[in-house]
């Protein structure tokens, strides 16, 4: 499968649903991109995303968040990269890959990968896998809130990204 390129010459929020390579390539300077996408994997449904943020002119901005969930024996794979071209200083890149996994037999994985060729730059990734924290569960449950709908609740919130 190729990647869908897209040229980004004026600033922008873009939301991805579908699975996929997406390429995102900063061609003007002063353009900033917020990229934000949400997956929830059931059964045994695997879902694989791969996203590249390419600054290729100075003083351009980006912001990408990435969440998902994985339930049964479901499987969500994040793969994120930035790369910075030479001589494309005052650059700011974000990149957040989080997942939460809702059965013992979900897997995931998320590999956050920078490439900066240039100075003058703030770029930063961060990645988590995790289960939903049990004092979470306890403080709705405590509240009269079924352990379900409570799960469902935080998973709710959670694919919400900010």
């Amino acid at each position: 499968m190729s990647a869908i390129q897209t040229t980004i010459s004026e600033s922008q929020n873009i939301t991805i649903s579908t699975p996929g390579e997406y390429e995102y390539f900063l061609t003007k300077p002063s353009v900033e991109l917020t990229l934000t996408g949400s997956f929830h994997a059931t059964g045994t449904e695997r879902i694989k995303i791969a996203v590249t943020i390419h600054h290729q002119a100075p003083h351009t901005r980006a912001t990408t968040k990435l969440h998902g969930a994985v339930a049964d024996t479901g499987f969500i794979s994040f793969w994120g990269k930035i790369k910075i071209d030479p001589e494309c200083p005052d650059t700011n890149s974000f990149l957040t890959e989080r997942i939460l996994l809702l059965s013992p037999e979900a897997k995931a994985e998320a590999v956050p990968e920078l490439e900066i060729l240039t100075d003058d730059v703030k770029c930063s990734h961060a990645a988590s896998i995790s289960s939903i924290p049990e004092e979470q569960l306890f403080y709705l449950m405590s509240r009269g809130v079924s352990r379900n709908k409570a799960e469902g609740l935080i998973v709710e919130g959670f694919l919400g990204v900010e």
